[in-house]
């Protein structure tokens, strides 16, 4: 046979080596055994002439690094992959599932003041209570309106906020018989009464 065919045959055997011995774990045998076929495709390559045979070693030499980078990045995806693999945690999955967290956490949206001096960090009030917390990296000056926006382990991240964005959480939502109240009377369709005195 024509040593071209035999060293690519022998080629393609050791890069399906490698990708067998990701799925299957054999410890190390069908690594060795990719290895020694990758070898074998070079030598056999070169008995056909040293053109044929440096042709085949730089296909080898850029393929299999190739190989192996999309085997490592493919390999956590695999059932062996995800079974040695541990999940990455979020800093939530790790912090105690506490009263205090819950606290915390049902704070982000909100909108307090800033009780200190915030460079970065201070101390704010939010529906009352005073907190420390951490602004997104710009200084805030004390009774300045800000909102909470994250929060990292205990730490309450907080940005700057407008005085009107404040002003519509503090005050309380009005009641149905507040918003007819507030209505001007053409809205609501009444005829003017008429002066008594006329």
């Amino acid at each position: 046979m024509d040593p071209l065919l035999w060293s690519v045959l022998l080629l393609a055997l050791g890069a399906g080596l490698i990708i067998l011995e990701v799925f299957v774990p054999s410890g190390g045998v069908l690594g060795v055994l990719a290895a020694v076929a990758i070898v074998a495709a070079i030598c056999v390559a070169f008995s056909g002439g040293p053109i044929l045979g440096t042709s085949v070693l730089v296909a080898a030499t850029i393929l299999i690094p190739l190989l192996l980078a999309g085997v490592v990045k493919w390999w956590p995806q695999t059932p062996l992959g995800r079974l040695i693999l541990l999940p990455i945690r979020s800093g939530r999955d790790v912090l105690p599932d506490t009263e205090r967290t819950r606290e915390r956490e049902s704070l982000v949206g909100r909108y307090g003041r800033a009780k200190t001096k915030m460079l970065p960090s201070g101390a704010i009030v939010v529906g009352g209570r005073t907190y420390d917390a951490v602004s997104q990296g710009m200084a805030i000056d004390p009774g300045q309106p800000i909102k909470v926006v994250a929060v990292r382990t205990y730490q309450l991240i907080v940005r700057p906020a407008e005085e009107h964005e404040l002003l519509a959480e503090e005050s309380p939502p009005r009641t149905a018989e507040e918003e007819l109240l507030a209505r001007p009377l053409d809205d609501l369709g009444l005829e003017p009464l008429d002066d008594p005195l006329a």
